[in-house]
C-alpha cells in the first residue's frame, strides 16, 4: 500500500506541475520568493484566454472548410464550458492549497527552506492568531555542540557510577562485554529512533507520536508523567548530594570518625555499633525512620538543599536553549576535569591495584546468565534515558537536515567513553578502602592478641609484635603463618577474620553500599576535605544535567500544546519548578528514602520498557520502518544503513518483550524488599515491602500506562481507520526540505501540516 501511496502522490505532483506551472516552488537559487496567491491566481486566467483565442482560430478555419464542417459556434460553445469546467476545478484546487499556505508566514517559510543551513539562534514568529491554528516555528539550538552536551549530559546519570561496580563485581568482566553488545544492538538503535523522530517531526513526544501513528498518540502523555515522576524522586537525591557538599568544607569531614555525645567526651554509641559513614547517612542525612510506614515533616536540613536545587534548575532554563546551551559547557565538561583528577589520585592509593584486578576477572557463567543480560538491557535502557519523551524534545530543536544517526552514536560513545574513565578510579577507590578496612581489622587483632596474653588466657608464644607500622596486614600475616599449629588455632578462636577479598565483596550488596564504601575511602584519603568537595561537585554536576533534561520533557511538551506557555515561557519555567520543587518535599521526609528505592528499583522499569515498546511499534510497523528509513533519507541528505530496520521490526522488539517479561516475572516471584535503619540496633535490616506500597506502584503503572489505551480508544470511537493506507495518508515529517522546495500538503483530519513531495 505505501508503493501505491507514493504513485498517487506522484501522479497528482505530476498535473500539478504541469497546469500550475510550479505555483508553490522555491525556485533553485533559495532566495527566489515564493509565488503569491495572486500571482497563482493570475496565471490560471491567462492560460484560459489564450486556450479561448486558440479556439476562436481554429473556429475560423472550420467555417472556411464548406462540407461537413462543424457549426462553429457549437464547438466554441463546448470548448469554453469544458475549459471553464477545468478552470474551476483548478481554481478550487489552488484556493484550498492557498489558504493554507497564506496562513504560515513568511518567517516560517524562510525558516523552513534553509534547514540545511547553519541552525540560527533567533526564534521564527509566528502570529498571535497562526499560534492557536498551527504548531509555532521552533528556535534552533545556537551551535550543534550545545546540542550534544545536553544529549550527552542527560545520559551521563550519576546511578551508573554505583550499579556498574555493583553489577561487575557479580559478573566480573563479562558484564561490561554484554554491555557494550546491547549498548551497539539496542541501544543505539532506539536512541536513532527517538533522535530522528523528534528532529524530523520538530515536535516533542507528546505531538510526535500523534503524527507517527494517531493509534499510540497516548505515549507522550506516557513519557510525560514519568519525567514527572522520575523528577520528583530525582531531585530529592539531589539535594541529598548538596547537603553532602555542604558537611564537606570542614576538616575532618564528619563521616570520618563517629561524632562526641553532647556535654561528653565519649562518642555516640550508636555510631560505635557501625561505621561512621552508615551512621552519617542514616541518622544525620536521612533522619531515617524505621520502616516505610514512619511519618514525619520533610527533613529542615534537607528542605534547603532541596530548594536550592530548583532554583539552580530554574535559573538554567528560565532563557530557554539558550542559557541551557551555556549551562551545558559547565555540567558537562567539568566533571570530567574532576574525573580525571580522581582517576590520577586513586590510582596511587594503597591497594589500588588490587582493586583494579577485579576489572579483569571474567566470569563465563554470566554469559549464560538470563538475569545478567536482564540487568545490562535495562541498565542500557535506564542509562541512556529511552522513554522520557526527552531525547526527541532535545532534538525537536535541531535543523532537519542535522544528521542524527551520526548524534547518536557520539552520545553513545561519550557515555561509553565516561564509563571507562568513571569505573578504574572507583575500583581502584574500593581497593584502598578494603586494604584500610582490613589493616585496622589486624591492628585491632593484635591489640586483642596483647590484651589477652597479658590476662593469661592465651600463653605467651601467642604474643603479636608490637609494632605494626608501615604494612600490618602483611606483618600480622607473616607472623600468624609461622606459628606451630596448635597455637595457631588458639589465636584464630579468638580474633576476627580479616578477608580483604570477602571486604570489597561487600559491594554486591547493592548499589547504595558502592556509594558508602566509596565516601568512607574519600574520607580516609589525605586532604579527604578537599576530595570530598570535588566528588559532590561531581555529583551535583552530573545531577543537574541530567534533571534539566527531564525538565526539558516537561516544558517542552507543554509548550508544544498549550499557547500560554508559549507565550510565557520564563513564567512557565519558574511555575514548574516550583510545584517540583513542592512535590519533591515528600521524598524527604524520613521515610522517603525508602518510598524512592521502590520507584527506582521496582517501579520505573516497568513503565519506561512498555513506553520504548509501543515507540518501536509506533516507527518499525505502524509508520513502516522502510518507509522511515525513506523518509530520513531525504532529511537528511544521504541513505541510512539497512540493518537499523531489520534492529527495529525483530531484533529491538523482540529483546523488549523478553525484559519487560522477565521483570514482570522477577516482581511476581521475588520478593520486594529493602533496606532499613533499624534504630534499636544501630544497623541496617532487610524489610519486606508491606501490601499497600504493591498497590500503590500498580496503580501509578495504570495511571501512566492509561493515556495509550484510552488514546487508542479515541481515535476508535470517532472511526479513524487503522489501514496503513490511512497511517500514510495522515503522517509525514514536516516541511521536509527536498531540494530546497517546501509544499503545502491538503489538510488531513481537521490539522494542518506541511508535507513534502518526494517526487520533486
Amino acid at each position: 500500500m505505501p508503493g501505491a501511496w507514493r504513485a498517487k502522490r506522484r501522479a497528482a505532483h505530476d498535473r500539478r506541475r504541469s497546469t500550475q506551472e510550479g505555483n508553490f516552488s522555491l525556485a533553485e537559487d533559495r532566495a527566489a520568493p515564493v509565488k503569491t496567491e495572486s500571482q497563482s491566481s493570475e496565471s490560471l486566467p491567462t492560460k484560459t484566454l489564450s486556450a479561448e483565442t486558440k479556439l476562436s482560430e481554429n473556429a475560423s478555419e472550420t467555417r472556411s472548410w464548406g462540407t461537413k464542417t462543424w457549426s462553429a459556434t457549437a464547438l466554441v460553445s463546448e470548448a469554453w464550458a469544458a475549459q471553464a469546467e477545468a478552470w474551476e476545478t483548478q481554481a478550487q484546487e489552488a484556493q484550498s492549497r492557498m489558504s493554507h499556505f497564506k496562513q504560515t508566514s513568511a518567517g516560517e517559510m524562510e525558516a523552513a527552506s534553509d534547514l540545511n543551513k547553519e541552525p540560527s539562534a533567533e526564534k521564527m514568529q509566528v502570529t498571535e492568531k497562526e499560534e492557536d491554528e498551527v504548531l509555532p516555528s521552533r528556535p534552533f539550538w545556537s551551535n550543534k555542540i550545545d546540542y550534544i552536551l545536553a544529549q550527552a549530559g542527560y545520559t551521563l546519570k550519576p546511578f551508573t557510577l554505583w550499579r556498574l561496580p555493583h553489577l561487575w563485581l557479580h559478573n566480573g568482566g563479562s558484564f561490561f562485554i554484554i554491555y557494550v553488545l546491547m549498548l551497539f544492538l539496542i541501544g543505539i538503535p532506539l536512541l536513532f529512533l527517538e533522535m530522528a523522530a523528534g528532529q524530523g517531526l520538530r515536535q516533542s513526544s507528546l505531538g510526535a507520536w500523534k503524527v507517527i501513528s494517531p493509534w499510540i498518540g497516548g505515549l507522550g502523555y506516557a513519557s510525560f508523567m514519568v519525567c514527572l515522576i522520575v523528577g520528583l524522586y530525582f531531585s530529592a537525591v539531589t539535594a541529598w548530594n548538596l547537603f553532602y557538599l555542604g558537611e564537606s568544607i570542614q576538616n575532618p569531614v564528619p563521616w570520618e570518625r563517629c561524632p562526641l555525645l553532647k556535654n561528653s567526651s565519649g562518642f555516640d554509641p550508636e555510631c560505635l555499633r557501625t561505621t561512621p559513614a552508615t551512621y552519617f547517612w542514616y541518622r544525620r542525612t536521612l533522619e531515617a525512620s524505621d520502616s516505610i510506614d514512619g511519618g514525619g515533616p520533610p527533613v529542615f536540613h534537607l528542605s534547603v538543599p532541596l530548594f536550592l536545587f530548583w532554583f539552580l534548575i530554574g535559573s538554567i532554563m528560565i532563557n530557554g536553549l539558550k542559557s541551557t546551551g551555556k549551562a551545558m559547557y559547565i555540567l558537562v565538561l567539568s566533571p570530567y576535569f574532576i574525573i580525571f583528577s580522581l582517576l590520577i589520585r586513586s590510582l596511587l592509593l594503597d591497594g589500588a591495584l588490587f582493586g583494579l584486578q577485579h576489572l579483569v576477572v571474567v566470569k563465563i557463567s554470566a554469559v549464560y546468565s538470563i538475569n545478567v543480560w536482564h540487568q545490562v538491557g535495562i541498565h542500557v535502557l535506564l542509562a541512556l534515558g529511552l522513554g522520557f519523551g526527552t531525547i526527541a524534545s532535545f532534538s525537536s530543536y535541531m535543523p532537519q537536515s542535522n544528521n542524527c544517526l551520526s548524534d547518536a552514536f557520539a552520545v553513545v560513545l561519550v557515555n561509553l567513553g565516561t564509563i571507562l574513565l568513571v569505573i578504574p578510579a572507583i575500583f581502584s577507590v574500593l581497593g584502598f578502602w578494603a586494604t584500610v578496612i582490613i589493616h585496622r581489622c589486624n591492628e585491632r587483632n593484635a591489640e586483642l592478641l596483647i590484651k589477652l596474653v597479658a590476662e593469661g588466657v592465651l600463653p605467651p608464644e601467642a604474643r603479636p609484635p608490637v609494632s605494626l607500622h608501615g604494612n600490618p596486614t602483611a606483618i600480622f600475616t607473616s607472623w600468624l603463618n609461622g606459628l606451630p599449629p596448635l597455637i595457631k588455632s588458639m589465636v584464630l578462636s579468638k580474633v576476627s577474620e580479616c578477608d580483604i577479598q570477602k571486604q570489597i565483596l561487600k559491594v554486591q550488596e547493592g548499589p547504595n553500599f558502592v556509594f558508602l564504601a566509596f565516601i568512607e575511602a574519600l574520607a580516609l584519603i589525605p586532604g579527604s576535605d578537599l576530595w570530598s568537595i570535588f566528588f559532590f561537585l561531581l555529583m551535583v554536576n552530573l545531577r543537574l544535567s541530567t534533571m534539566v533534561g527531564i525538565m526539558q520533557g516537561i516544558i517542552t511538551p507543554l509548550q508544544d500544546t498549550f499557547s500560554f506557555p508559549r507565550k510565557h515561557p520564563k513564567l512557565l519555567t519558574v511555575c514548574v519548578s516550583v510545584l517540583m520543587f513542592l512535590g519533591s518535599l515528600f521524598f524527604i521526609r524520613p521515610p522517603g528514602f525508602y518510598y524512592i528505592r521502590m520507584l527506582d528499583y521496582y517501579w520505573s522499569v516497568l513503565p519506561i520498557v512498555t513506553i520504548i515498546i509501543f515507540e518501536n511499534i509506533a516507527v518499525a510497523w505502524a509508520y513502516g520502518a522502510r518507509r522511515f528509513l525513506e523518509d530520513l533519507k531525504i532529511m537528511v541528505g544521504h541513505p541510512i544503513p539497512p540493518i537499523y530496520r531489520w534492529l527495529w521490526c525483530y531484533l529491538s522488539p523482540f529483546v523488549l518483550l523478553v525484559l519487560f517479561i522477565t521483570s514482570l516475572i522477577y516482581l511476581c516471584v521475588k520478593p520486594i524488599i529493602y533496606v532499613a535503619w533499624d534504630s534499636s540496633t544501630s544497623s541496617e535490616v532487610l524489610r519486606q515491602y508491606p501490601p499497600w506500597t504493591i498497590f500503590l506502584m500498580a496503580i501509578l503503572f495504570v495511571i501512566v500506562i492509561l493515556p495509550i489505551p484510552t488514546y487508542c480508544m479515541y481515535y476508535h470511537k470517532h472511526g479513524v481507520s487503522v489501514s496503513p493506507e490511512t497511517w500514510n495518508e495522515s503522517i509525514s515529517f514536516k516541511s521536509l526540505p527536498v531540494n530546497d522546495q517546501v509544499i503545502p500538503s491538503r489538510e488531513i483530519q481537521g490539522e494542518k501540516t506541511l508535507k513534502v513531495d518526494k517526487t520533486s
